[in-house]
């Protein structure tokens, strides 16, 4: 465990512990190694494996095609997929003054009041009136009326507000939302040409994501039904991605990181799919950092049991894994949750090695990018 020696006050060295420190998440990544655009077919992603407790710190990873995946995987493993559905979440409108602003919804606080992140901020006062008009596919904007929406408070955790939406007909917003919002790619896809479909996993049915659960964006049904005939199970549960996954650390201390809620379903289905999985020897292998939180969320009390709510759950090194045994993740922004929550699965030193690693092979990383299996014979601290 590396620790660098810090100043305090009185100049007396103090050591700190990285694996607490926001500085200890950080890497240099080359611009052009941001994935734009997703590969085709999906599964000829390339696929880093962390297969054994040395990976990172004394041996190499393996680097293989994600379609290899029944390859890498056992007879009797137990696949744990989310499967939330992006929503078309931006929306661009006016106020009645004319004024352009962008909308980015968050989460459904009560019927039709949706928490949002507003652009500018500063023009959404309490009772200010937007306009958003249909967007142009295919539907005739002379035949669809306009949504409208008034600011009803300002959300002091998020810094976002809640929009109360007056919805055509009276219809729940989320009936009307593809004819004038648009699928809201991360910040750091710039020139992408990638179709909105492209943007979702071939297995998403839960409206409600603000974002994709990228790890699940490698999978094909021909794959999917591959890994069924190897004996390589799957199950399902939700989490509905949102600002908790997305919104960076900003507190040097990560201990004090305060995760934003986010809506989880662990169904009962799963579970005892899970207990079945573990009772034959089995490994659960979380598809993405969203299946861990959900299943460490509604293992929280020690036992896991059927969940449905919010969790905050953060995880960072020292954590007491209670569900996961493998995890199939893509590679994440530096100093973010998602890298603390992988470097307590492997430890930090060895994932900054690895993602090093990555680097100098020329891996494609974030959303549409390559990804990465840590097997469960790789996961804690080398010996």
């Amino acid at each position: 465990m590396e620790k660098q020696i810090a100043s305090t006050n009185l100049h007396q060295p103090e050591e700190v512990n990285l694996d607490y420190s926001l500085a200890g998440y950080d890497y240099q990544l080359p611009p052009e190694l941001i994935a734009q655009n997703p590969v085709f077919p999906r599964d000829s992603s390339r696929l880093l494996v962390v297969n054994s407790p040395t990976t990172g710190q004394g041996t190499a990873p393996l680097h293989q095609i994600f379609r290899d995946l029944p390859d890498l995987l056992r007879a009797g493993d137990l696949l744990i997929i989310n499967d939330t559905k992006v929503i078309p979440a931006r929306l661009y409108g006016r106020k009645s003054t004319g004024a352009e602003i962008e909308v980015l919804l968050l989460e459904e606080r009560k019927y039709n009041c949706w928490l949002a992140l507003v652009k500018p901020g500063k023009r959404f006062k309490i009772g200010t009136k937007i306009v958003f008009p249909p967007r142009e596919l295919g539907i005739n904007p002379t035949d669809t009326q306009p949504l409208t929406a008034t600011v009803l408070e300002t959300d002091k955790a998020t810094g976002g507000r809640l929009l109360e939406f007056d919805v055509p007909e009276g219809k729940p917003l989320l009936e009307v939302l593809d004819q004038f919002g648009e699928i809201p790619l991360p910040p750091y896809i710039t020139t992408s040409t990638a179709a909105d479909e492209q943007y979702q996993t071939v297995y998403a049915q839960q409206p409600g994501a603000i974002a994709a659960p990228t790890a699940g964006l490698h999978f094909t049904p021909e794959l999917l039904a591959q890994l069924g005939d190897r004996g390589i199970n799957q199950a399902f549960i939700t989490l509905h991605v949102g600002i908790g996954t997305f919104r960076p650390v900003e507190i040097e201390n990560v201990t004090n990181h305060q995760m934003h809620e986010e809506w989880i379903s662990v169904p009962p289905a799963t579970v005892e799919k899970i207990r079945a999985t573990k009772a034959a020897g089995g490994r659960v292998i979380a598809v993405g950092t969203t299946a861990v939180r959900a299943l460490e969320g509604a293992a929280k009390s020690g036992d896991l049991q059927p969940f449905g709510g919010k969790t905050d759950l953060f995880i960072y090194p020292g954590y007491e894994w209670r569900v996961v045994d493998g995890l199939i993740t893509n590679f994440h922004l530096p100093r973010s949750s998602l890298m603390m929550l992988v470097s307590a699965l492997i430890s930090r030193e060895r994932l900054i090695n690895i993602y090093q690693e990555a680097i100098a092979a020329q891996y494609r990383f974030y959303s549409f990018g390559d990804a990465m299996l840590i097997l469960p014979e790789a996961k804690g601290l080398p010996s």
